[in-house]
């Protein structure tokens, strides 16, 4: 009963309500740059080989790790370090967002680009921020449910400006529908200035030890190539099955209208799900236990793609292997921020955890790239499999620094 009742107590603490308003900021600004602004674009009749290059304003999101040390370094204002570059963010975001929606695709496509180039901009440097201030205010054991609220706040912002965004854009304008999603931000910005800065014993002093020590600190480990590698193929095959999914479905003779209302739809509820219950199994097992059961489901689920192949067009079988890939994936996905946050420094917070999703990064969008030639060589049975198969190197890497134990629940030991 103690148990239950800290538990209860945990989930609903000011910690965990900051991780979840904190993710959905972060989520909030991610498609107004993408799948918003393009629909925006065509609907002002601007050629599609233009629209296709808004892609590029995405590059701040992968160039991170460049300005994560200056952020570790300086502290801005009275708020402290993280707070104060909080608040700059979030009304820089404010204010982009803002001057997205007063400019104009057709009339002010100028103004429209920088606005946009400076959303991406302010939304990476506040996720900076939040995956350090998450990491600092966040308790070890707490790292894998507080992560977890941090993807359901994410996912109901990606949500909210996505899906929300193009509703409200049919009924007003894309202009009103930007100057709504900007108001969105005041929660992020009332709960950084209510919120109390993260204690940590020792910060950077100087611009070298903010370049250059958290990357001697990191690869002095023992482990810090293996944990690279880790990280490198612990969803990988979970990201290539996914990276191609659609063209799957159409072969399978899915419709638009079935892809859109299965795959987005009940995708999302699922990864919330997913999310949330992997949050919870955490807080029991811990992180290092839960990334081995997490990924092992990752990997069946995986293999659901090629027994999806063999039945095809099934509207049920359909719904059980997205709802079941979007569950573990979601599960799969709060370990593994989770660990990435346990093995940080956190005098280096936001410098190594840049590093660590920028490496992440590379496994989604450049060793995933060669997807469409090897699904083509292998047939979608043998393609989702050998994507099953790819899971095992990942979990084996777990032997070096995270063995299974009965009675440890313990995550990564800190540096």
């Amino acid at each position: 009963m103690k148990n239950k009742v800290s538990v209860i107590k945990t989930i609903f603490s000011r910690r965990m309500l900051v991780a979840f308003i904190m993710g959905f900021a972060s989520g909030l600004p991610l498609l107004l740059t993408k799948g918003v602004l393009q629909a925006w674009m065509k609907e002002e009749g601007i050629d599609l080989s233009l629209i296709g290059l808004t892609n590029l304003l995405a590059i701040p999101y992968s160039a991170k790790f460049l300005w994560a040390p200056f952020l570790d370094r300086y502290t801005i204002g009275i708020l402290g370090r993280r707070r104060g570059w909080l608040l700059v963010s979030q009304i820089g975001l404010i204010i982009s967002i803002s001057a997205m929606g007063l400019s104009n695709p057709k009339e002010t496509p100028l103004i429209l680009i920088i606005s946009a180039l400076l959303v991406t901009f302010m939304s990476a440097s506040q996720d900076i921020v939040v995956d350090a201030y998450r990491r600092e205010d966040l308790a070890d054991e707490e790292l894998g449910l507080g992560s977890a609220l941090y993807v359901l706040g994410y996912r109901i912002g990606m949500l909210l400006s996505s899906g929300g965004g193009l509703i409200m854009a049919d009924y007003i304008s894309f202009r009103g529908a930007y100057l709504i999603i900007a108001s969105c931000m005041a929660p992020a910005v009332l709960t950084t200035l209510l919120t109390p800065e993260p204690k940590v014993p020792v910060s950077p002093r100087s611009i070298k030890e903010a370049v250059i020590d958290p990357f001697v600190e990191y690869f002095q480990r023992q482990e810090a190539f293996w944990m690279l590698a880790f990280i490198l193929l612990y969803k990988i095959g979970d990201i290539m099955a996914s990276n191609i999914s659609t063209p799957f479905y159409m072969d399978m003779g899915f419709s638009l209208t079935e892809i859109g209302a299965i795959t987005k739809l009940l995708g999302f509820w699922a990864v919330i799900a997913g999310a949330s219950i992997g949050g919870m199994i955490m807080l029991r097992l811990g992180i290092n236990r839960s990334l081995w059961v997490f990924g092992v489901l990752q990997a069946v689920s995986t293999a659901g793609f090629a027994i999806l192949s063999l039945i095809g067009h099934s509207i049920p079988a359909l719904a059980i292997v997205i709802g079941f890939e979007n569950l573990s994936g979601g599960m799969g996905t709060a370990a593994f921020m989770a660990f990435m946050a346990s093995i940080t420094n956190k005098k280096f917070t936001a410098t190594q955890y840049a590093l660590l999703t920028s490496f992440m990064a590379f496994g989604r969008d450049v060793l995933s790239a060669p997807t469409g030639f090897i699904a083509k060589y292998m047939g979608w049975f043998w393609f989702f499999i050998a994507c099953a198969l790819i899971a095992i190197p990942g979990m084996l890497l777990l032997l070096k620094f995270a063995p299974w134990s009965l009675n440890d629940k313990r995550s990564y030991p800190q540096p």
